[in-house]
């Protein structure tokens, strides 16, 4: 912690938890954060594609569940408010309940998919982030040395790789 010239004590966020809070808080910012621009796309079509599926399941969940009160209610008068296509198979109930059953299942999925997305999202923030630092340097070469160790009284031979600057 810094505290500046007015006296207020700030905090300096490593660029790594900043990016990470940023993606939690709204999708692709840690991205942008990160320089990676190209990815917030990528982000919000595998949000958006989820979303859009969520309420399209949820409108044919409410019509199917809809249909299936009004097909179970023994009452044939009011069967032209059932909409199709479960107009045509409103003497089977059966088959609305497994359809609702199943879209209901889809809708469930969706909300985890969403979940999982959002938490992808933020895991490739962090982890770009992190490798922002990496050194990626052309001598990435491994070194035998030859060394003794005192705790087991043997000499031998090791594989070094020289990390970092």
């Amino acid at each position: 912690r810094d505290i500046g010239v007015t006296g207020v004590q700030t905090c300096a966020l490593p660029i790594s938890r900043k990016a990470i809070i940023r993606s939690a808080v709204i999708p692709g910012w840690g991205q942008i954060t990160n320089k990676k621009i190209w990815k917030v796309p990528l982000v919000y079509g595998a949000l958006g594609t989820t979303t859009y599926l969520f309420f399209r399941n949820l409108r044919q969940f409410k019509d199917s569940r809809d249909a299936y009160r009004l097909a179970v209610d023994g009452d044939p008068s009011n069967d032209y408010l059932i909409k199709q296509p479960y107009y045509t198979v409103k003497d089977q109930p059966e088959r609305i309940r497994v359809f609702r059953n199943q879209v209901r299942q889809n809708m469930d999925y969706c909300v985890l998919f969403f979940i999982a997305e959002w938490g992808l999202n933020v895991a490739d923030a962090a982890v770009d982030a992190h490798l922002k630092t990496f050194d990626i340097s052309d001598n990435l070469s491994i070194q035998i040395k030859s060394g003794y160790s005192e705790l087991a009284n043997t000499n031998g031979f090791s594989l070094s790789i020289p990390l970092g600057k």
